[in-house]
């Protein structure tokens, strides 16, 4: 027991409660003061400096999905390059806001201190390209070309490159297998706008400001799948910037992969021999001008018959989508996009339009057929046809005497449709129709799917041009007014064309009628839509929306949506007379028909070919050629602005990428190790987990020589027919 008494305890003990409670009161007297002076005397001043703190996102863009051919070749996908970045939170903090490690960076990148600045600097209303438009706490791309010289420098020199990273990135990739380009099907990617961003951000898929986004072909058609979702790092940050700590982030995932029904070895294939078509009708010389081809733009479509899906589609003139990747230079741009540019971005297949030809008249023989006019019947082939004074020539005037429709499709015979179509306009009440006139041949031709889209999966698709009545009226209506202006009754002929469109240009003339018998006047088709209807023939009768791609896969390969072909309707025609119609056309690829001077040897009897040659008149141009071919697997159209005749200008070219489909070789032997695909591809490339994909190695096409080379030169002259 201790001997201190009690009583000499206790006054020790108060006098320290006494001082602990001064010590605390003191305390909260010092807190409280603080705070009021936080709060009360400088309230306002923290309050604002609060108002600049906030959160700052940094934005690790998705690897975009891969486009695929039917067998998984790469057609578009990404490659590793070295990025060389700039932080700007970091160059800030230096006193001269980086200027000098810019400067630096330029001088191992081999650029001009100016462009590095640019690139760095923030967009606003006022500052001109080049600029960023994205966040100022991203990572802020200055190239990315840089070799591995440059970016050992500036990792080895960090302390002469603070901010400054090089790092290797996924950057998109336009693979050309087989130097098969397949540029205006596939696109080509550019930065989201302002507008782009402020549009979606309340919808199911916004976007954020580092998006690359489709602007053309598959790439804007299939853009969100393709584009996956970029990873969000979110920081703290004051005022001035500063990083004040990291509050959440959302992981990166990666874009889904587009398998399409293209082929790359078609693809080659079809992209070679309509440039070798183009380039070979530009020696030839038009008989009529008396000066060569011009041949300045092409389309070349090969479609599954009894699917609608897309083989190959080709156009000329063509370009390379890489030169968007990393941003395209104002130069290039104005290349691809300038007056003599010939507008290669525009994809002909189904932007390109053009008057028919006789390619046309299998839709005139199906209207003829439903107006009563027995197919089998006798029509007779003069050698001209006279309306009203004016006479109207058969092809280079020859006449058959009287001959089937199927005849009028083998012979190509214009006299026989001419007549037809007079016929039926005059039955219908000819420039004052009846009420329910029938307008068989312009109904028919829009139930062949012309004169209106066709739904393929790719953007931008133009509709055609089918004169109808109504669009007459339509067209005089818009262009009345300007007609009557400069028209003039006795004057010019432009004035005096002007003087009679004024007055009466709403009305369906006999002529018109004549015209769009043989598919001539003012109807307008495109590629796409003529392979179509000749599919439908093919296949019996079915209308198929065309696609091109073919399934979307999930970058780990577990989750597949197949896109399965669509029917859209079905030729306005009965069995019999598509069977009529198919007999009409394999016998133009026989001896006396327009083609048959193309398909010499094709094997015929166990790869049944038919076929349709079509010369259109285009006003004030050359002529533009049209082939249009199918089997019972595909179908093929090519056509050839300002190239000559059908069979003449585009008929080698066809009959190089069947022989290339089915490895016929010239005496018509059949070799199944040279066939590219004898059948349509069904499977789905396969791809694995980590999302490698084991494609086939594509070759450059090379073709076989002729035995006869002089024989492939005789373009568009006299033996090569309409």
């Amino acid at each position: 027991m201790s001997n201190i008494p009690e009583t000499g305890r206790t006054p020790r003990v108060q006098i320290r409660l006494i001082i602990i409670q001064v010590l605390v009161f003191s305390l909260l007297l010092t807190l409280g003061g603080r705070l009021w002076y936080l709060q009360i005397r400088n309230g306002d001043e923290y309050t604002a400096e609060a108002a600049g703190n906030g959160v700052q996102q940094v934005v690790q863009p998705a690897v975009r999905g891969s486009i695929l051919d039917a067998r998984g070749v790469p057609l578009a996908d990404n490659e590793t390059r070295l990025v060389v970045s700039a932080s700007r939170t970091e160059l800030m903090k230096m006193k001269d806001d980086g200027k000098g490690v810019l400067a630096r960076l330029a001088g191992v990148l081999g650029m001009k201190p100016k462009e590095v600045a640019d690139k760095v600097r923030l967009c606003d209303n006022e500052t001109p390209q080049p600029c960023w438009n994205g966040s100022p706490y991203q990572p802020i791309p200055v190239t990315d070309e840089a070799t591995t010289k440059q970016a050992l420098q500036i990792r080895e020199r960090a302390e002469d490159f603070p901010g400054i990273t090089a790092e290797p990135t996924a950057v998109r990739r336009y693979t050309a297998p087989g130097k098969a380009r397949t540029s205006q099907v596939l696109g080509y990617l550019s930065p989201v706008t302002d507008e782009e961003i402020e549009k979606a951000k309340d919808g199911p898929s916004p976007y954020l400001r580092s998006d690359m986004v489709g602007r053309s072909g598959l790439e804007r058609t299939y853009d969100k799948e393709l584009r996956g979702k970029a990873g969000v790092t979110r920081y703290e940050v004051d005022n001035l910037g500063r990083v004040m700590g990291e509050a959440e982030n959302d992981p990166t995932v990666p874009g889904s992969n587009v398998v399409t029904s293209i082929d790359a070895r078609v693809q080659a294939v079809a992209e070679y021999e309509l440039h070798q078509a183009m380039k070979t009708v530009r020696k030839e010389t038009d008989k009529i001008t008396g000066r060569p081809y011009e041949a300045d733009s092409g389309a070349v479509v090969v479609m599954e018959s009894k699917t609608g899906r897309v083989i190959s589609m080709a156009s000329q003139p063509d370009y390379d989508p890489n030169a968007w990747v990393g941003g395209i230079s104002g130069k290039e741009y104005a290349r691809l996009t300038g007056k003599n540019s010939n507008y290669p971005l525009l994809n002909r297949a189904i932007q390109g339009q053009a008057p028919a030809g006789s390619v046309f008249k299998v839709v005139s023989a199906s209207a003829a057929v439903r107006a009563g006019h027995p197919f089998d019947n006798r029509y007779n082939c003069s050698s001209s046809y006279s309306m009203g004074g004016r006479s109207f020539a058969n092809f280079e005037s020859k006449g058959h005497g009287p001959i089937t429709l199927g005849d009028a499709l083998k012979f190509s015979c214009n006299t026989v449709f001419y007549r037809l179509g007079h016929e039926e306009w005059q039955r219908d009440g000819g420039i004052k129709p009846k009420k329910g006139a029938h307008d068989w041949f312009y109904r028919t031709a829009h139930d062949f799917g012309f004169g209106g889209e066709t739904g393929i999966d790719l953007p931008n698709e133009v509709k055609g041009r089918i004169p109808d009545r109504q669009w007459k009226q339509n067209f005089w209506k818009a262009n009345k007014d300007s007609w009557c202006k400069q028209g003039k009754k006795g004057g010019t002929y432009v004035e005096q064309i002007a003087y009679e469109s004024c007055l009466e240009g709403n009305q369906l003339k006999a002529f018109d009628s004549i015209n769009f018998a043989i598919g001539q006047g003012d109807v307008l088709i495109t590629p796409i839509q003529l392979a179509t209807a000749y599919a439908a023939i093919s296949n019996g009768g079915t209308l198929y929306k065309p696609t091109v791609g073919k399934a979307v896969i999930s970058p780990d390969g577990k989750r597949i949506e197949e896109i399965e072909p669509k029917a859209d309707g079905r030729l306005p025609v009965d069995a019999e007379t598509i069977s009529d119609l198919d007999k009409g056309l394999r016998s133009v690829v026989e001896p006396g028909g327009t083609a048959a001077w193309r398909f010499g040897g094709w094997p015929q009897d166990k790869i049944p070919m038919r076929a349709k040659t079509g010369t259109a008149q285009v006003y004030g141009k050359q002529t533009t050629s049209w082939f249009a071919t199918y089997t019972d697997d595909y179908t093929i159209v090519m056509t050839i602005s300002q190239g000559g005749t059908g069979s003449g200008a585009s008929g080698p070219a066809v009959r190089n990428i069947y022989d290339a489909l089915y490895g016929v070789s010239d005496d018509g032997d059949i070799n199944p190790k040279k066939a590219l695909l004898p059948k349509p591809q069904k499977d789905l490339p396969k791809i694995s987990r980590d999302g490698s994909i084991d494609a086939p190695q594509i070759r450059p096409y090379v073709p076989e020589k002729p035995k006869d080379p002089a024989a492939d030169q005789q373009i568009a002259i006299g033996r090569s027919g309409d």
